[in-house]
């Protein structure tokens, strides 16, 4: 079977090349061929990290362009609709759907309270795009795996030191020099943001009690459901707008975009080590940086930038610290 190219390389496990035979010489060249088959995973996995959060900050794109077009409710229910019926023939194709029957009382109340969060944050995510730059909301949403990181050990109690702790105020004092509150600068619509934020650490919290069995595709697809469902009951509030070819072309694509990064991050966490690939999701930051200045003729501000780096650097170490905590990275790493 030929070797596969290209993105498709990027999906697909990596096989052995060849067969080293017996003996100490061929002892050393499997270790070595070991070390470098790690590390091209993790390269791997790298790769397909950074390309799930240019889906995800893709869709935000989409959303951002949206904004003032339609009503919140309808871009959600559309949108939601849309996702969850890719999910759903996904989840259907693999013969998943009955897992979901399959869950006992305490899976069904994860998989609610999931939902809730990923409501809360679809609405929350929304309504800051329809008033905020692209770059400004993400470096604020960065501050999610701090967040994480608090509640767990608050409300789970993972344990968390000092030393971790610092850091995630420092991520904070980031998110503040991001809003600057009291400013003239300081935009309310910067809450709802920090309301995604929220919502997002109820919904991975969540996910962490999910059970083992759960396939992620039949997560999002209940959480897909939970949202278009909301926004279809909000959207009853006010008349209808029938939406332009521009706006479901952008519709359609922000779906396409959510569900191939859903994909994505199910297959970075089989691919390489999760201490490795985890990092690498900051580079949703300069995805949106990007993606704003050239297409939306965004213009983030010097503090903007500084703070968004506290936060990048302080989420970067404390999901390091994490896994290292945890076993998953040896303690020499660092070097």
């Amino acid at each position: 079977m030929p070797v596969p190219t290209g993105f498709r390389a990027l999906l697909e496990p990596a096989r052995p090349e060849c067969d080293c035979g017996s003996g100490p010489g061929a002892l050393h060249h499997t270790k070595a061929d070991r070390a470098i088959q790690a590390l091209n995973d993790n390269l791997r996995g790298a790769a397909l990290m950074s390309l799930a959060m240019a889906a995800f900050t893709a869709n935000d794109a989409c959303m951002r362009a949206i904004a003032g077009h339609l009503p919140v409710a309808q871009v959600l229910f559309l949108r939601g609709g849309i996702t969850a019926a890719i999910l759903f023939a996904i989840a259907a194709h693999r013969g998943l759907l009955v897992q979901a029957v399959r869950l006992d009382r305490r899976g069904r109340l994860m998989v609610g309270l999931r939902c809730l969060g990923e409501v809360w944050t679809a609405f929350a995510v929304l309504i800051s795009l329809q008033h905020m730059a692209l770059s400004t909301f993400t470096a604020i949403g960065q501050a999610g795996p701090l967040a994480i990181g608090l509640a767990g050990a608050v409300f789970l109690r993972e344990p968390l030191g000092w030393h971790r702790l610092l850091v995630i105020l420092a991520g904070f004092v980031g998110v503040m020099i991001i809003i600057r509150p009291g400013t003239d600068v300081f935009d309310v619509w910067s809450l709802a943001a920090l309301a995604a934020v929220a919502g997002l650490t109820l919904r991975d919290l969540s996910a962490r009690r999910l059970p083992a069995g759960l396939s992620p595709v039949v997560a999002a697809l209940a959480g897909a459901i939970a949202v278009a469902a909301a926004a279809g009951v909000w959207s009853l509030s006010a008349p209808w707008q029938v939406p332009s070819l521009r706006t479901m072309v952008l519709l359609v694509c922000g779906a396409v975009c959510l569900v191939a990064a859903y994909i994505l991050v199910v297959r970075t966490m089989q691919v390489g080590e999760i201490g490795f690939v985890a990092p690498f999701r900051y580079t949703g930051l300069l995805w949106a940086l990007m993606l704003g200045t050239i297409l939306l003729g965004e213009r983030p501000d010097g503090a903007t930038l500084l703070g968004a780096g506290i936060v990048v650097a302080a989420g970067a170490y404390t999901l390091f610290a994490e896994r290292r905590q945890r076993g998953q990275i040896p303690p020499g790493a660092t070097r």
